[in-house]
């Protein structure tokens, strides 16, 4: 039975263009993970070196992967859309060092038998994943002292934990219903270190100067040795 996601983020992804050619710096790759172009911090939130492995949950159109392989990282993506796919097999097939997988972040973890030097997800799986299931088995992906690091839209005050996501579809249809988890920092913390995550932080990265007040809430921790 087909995953009623995968038809839901294909319909976001309709939605959404390509990443520029280059960035404000004339960069032609480079990793963001907040939702405002040129703002915030880079790759080194990771701590990968070059031949080291990076697995990308909800790689959409897999513009962070691709900086990271032409870092010289093994970069893995694997993602529910097969459009945000094709997007990233059409941008980015000059790339070596990168491999992109269609299907549930979960799943994969599960039957993979890579162990990666770093997992993150922008805006992606880790969002919306129930963080019960799924932060465990990163950990257990996870090499000593890899990190795992996630980032999204802060909490609405007050509606905390299971959400739901709306994702316009055609003007005849009602919108596609995903799941997202949502906590403020302080629990994101609490949560991590849970599990079995060290070195944890979690705050909100402010939004660049103007008129947006919405800034990315960006959470890191790493599996102890």
């Amino acid at each position: 039975m087909s995953d009623t996601r995968s038809a839901a983020w294909d319909e976001y992804a309709r939605t959404k263009p390509q990443r520029r050619p280059t960035n404000a710096r004339g960069e032609s790759t480079w990793f963001n993970w907040t939702q405002y172009a040129d703002h915030g911090p880079g790759a080194e939130v990771l701590a990968l070196e070059p031949g080291e492995t990076a697995l990308d949950l909800g790689c959409g159109a897999g513009g962070n992967a691709a900086h990271l392989a032409g870092l010289g990282m093994r970069a893995v993506g694997i993602d529910l859309s097969s459009m945000q796919l094709a997007k990233a097999r059409d941008r980015w097939s000059d790339v070596d060092g990168m491999e992109l997988h269609q299907g549930d972040a979960l799943t994969y973890l599960g039957e993979t038998s890579t162990v990666f030097d770093a997992i993150y997800s922008v805006f992606g799986a880790g969002w919306f994943s129930d963080p019960g299931l799924l932060l465990p088995i990163i950990h257990a992906n996870l090499k000593p002292g890899g990190v795992f690091a996630m980032s999204q839209r802060p909490p609405i005050e007050g509606c905390y934990g299971c959400q739901a996501s709306y994702i316009p579809r055609g003007p005849d249809e009602d919108p596609a219903v995903v799941k997202r988890w949502d906590y403020e920092p302080d629990l994101w913390v609490l949560i991590l270190k849970e599990y079995g995550y060290v070195d944890v932080s979690a705050s909100v990265i402010a939004p660049p100067p103007g008129t947006r007040r919405t800034g990315t809430l960006l959470v890191r921790g790493a599996r102890g040795d």
